[in-house]
């Protein structure tokens, strides 16, 4: 076994020093697999391996039915940004005005969003999903009025259960319970493992709405340093460990830097939380979203011990007003399923129907592959206008999927202050300091890809590159 992960690592390695020697330049295609098996010598595993390995890092990218190709991003020239150094002793001040002031904008189309992490109109299926409304109605003989069971529709739990195929069976529908969306999922999770007072620890810079309810439930968030490329700090989540009495990460295409944790890592932060008894809440509703081969594991995979509580929806890749997700919350699931009694008694049974019906039939599986395409598309273009309009000294996040892009500009840029400036254009972006419950990020911002690219999103984006760059020359 050391043998042969030896051997795709050399393979990768001989290939990896190709690229940046410019033997193998951008748009260059690889020998298809069985080509390098030849070539190499070795079984077609070990060359799926090395490939896999490449694509992990970005220097190569599969397109469907045509192969392996050399990426844009093995060219890049771009730094990425910077690891923070957080002071947990500086003042709190959370920024509620400024996430008001961004999600104000919802409903507002004369605004290019590139603020909130919803995918465009033109993503979205909404001729099927009307059908699948009718169709629902048309099949109930209560026409959607009646309750149906505070854990969820048993059809909808089992038509997860069998799509998850990233669990390799691993859930059935009766580990599942659905829930209004994957904010309800978190909310109920941080309710079910903690009580007032109680530390959670949680990436930094961190999803905002995360940072939110842990504020709101009376908990306090411990930020902890994260790599743009893999993810969380381990060592220094192991220092603090003994103090707390949860975990809160999105470990697949984080928002907002949009890295991917790596396998390894992944099973070591599971093996650390089941030492301490310390249960994880991985939101996970962006992990259909990537831009390699395959499917990335969530860490719910290496949970033997029912400590990881694993949230998913569709409110990020199919129909986000439905409010339909769901969470497989292991050794707590009673308490889950008695908390959203109290709560909500249950979800909208059409809905349920509608999205039961998508995930059966294929619709879905299909719908994501399209939609997967039109993001990564999007990325590069962002990835390019970003490079071409923003000053040269800006930091570029490398997502491995999901729809943010994270950018680090100089140190002398206040995005906050930069904000009305922006939206006076009708510009919308998140600015770096909601994504933290501390003084940080100040120069940083979140941009959203997924939407829809023409002419106006590329000229926003050069006056958005105008805006930053006249603020310090």
């Amino acid at each position: 076994m050391k043998n042969r992960e030896t051997l795709y690592l050399k393979i990768a390695k001989i290939i990896e020093d190709q690229i940046h020697n410019e033997i193998l330049v951008l748009g260059s295609k690889l020998p298809s697999v069985r080509s390098a098996q030849k070539l190499y010598n070795v079984s077609l595993n070990t060359i799926k391996q090395a490939y896999l390995e490449l694509e992990s890092r970005s220097l190569i990218e599969s397109r469907p039915k045509t192969g392996y190709y050399v990426s844009k991003s093995s060219q890049r020239t771009t730094a990425l940004p910077t690891i923070a150094s957080i002071d947990n002793h500086e003042t709190e001040n959370t920024p509620e005005e400024l996430i008001d002031k961004v999600f104000s904008t919802i409903n507002r189309s004369d605004v290019t969003q590139f603020a909130l992490g919803l995918p465009g109109k033109n993503f979205l299926p909404v001729a099927k999903l009307n059908k699948g409304i009718i169709n629902a109605v048309r099949n109930r003989d209560d026409a959607g009025t009646a309750y149906e069971p505070v854990q969820g529709s048993e059809e909808l739990r089992r038509a997860i259960a069998k799509w998850a195929l990233v669990m390799e069976g691993k859930i059935t529908e009766d580990d599942l319970v659905i829930t209004s969306g994957a904010m309800h999922a978190m909310y109920n999770a941080l309710m079910a493992v903690t009580s007032p007072g109680d530390s959670v620890a949680v990436e930094s810079p961190a999803y905002f709405g995360i940072l939110q309810a842990i504020k709101v439930l009376g908990l306090k968030a411990v930020e902890i340093p994260t790599h743009p490329l893999y993810g969380l700090d381990l060592d220094a989540l192991k220092k603090v460990l003994p103090e707390i009495k949860a975990c809160c990460f999105i470990t697949n295409f984080n928002n907002p830097m949009g890295f991917q944790m790596p396998d390894e890592n992944k099973k070591e932060l599971v093996k650390l939380i089941t030492e301490y008894n310390v249960p994880l809440i991985e939101d996970d509703l962006y992990g259909n979203l990537y831009f390699g081969s395959e499917r990335p594991k969530p860490c719910k995979f290496y949970d033997e011990a029912g400590l990881v509580l694993w949230i998913g929806s569709v409110s990020k890749t199919l129909a986000p007003g439905y409010r339909v997700g769901w969470i497989a919350p292991g050794k707590f699931k009673d308490k889950i399923i008695r908390q959203k009694l109290v709560q909500t008694v249950c979800n909208s049974s059409l809905y349920s129907d509608v999205i039961a019906d998508f995930l059966e039939h294929g619709r879905y599986d299909h719908h994501l592959r399209t939609f997967r395409n039109k993001l990564y598309a999007n990325y590069l273009q962002i990835n390019r206008a970003v490079e071409s309009y923003f000053p040269d000294n800006t930091k570029i996040a490398q997502p491995k999927g999901g729809f943010m892009l994270w950018l680090e500009l100089d140190e002398r840029i206040s995005t906050t202050e930069l904000y009305n400036t922006a939206l006076a254009q009708k510009i919308n972006f998140a600015p770096g300091r909601i994504f933290s419950q501390y003084n940080q990020y100040h120069n940083c911002m979140r941009l959203t890809y997924a939407l829809e690219w023409n002419d106006r999103v590329d000229s926003d984006l050069e006056k958005l590159g105008r805006i930053i760059k006249n603020s310090i020359y």
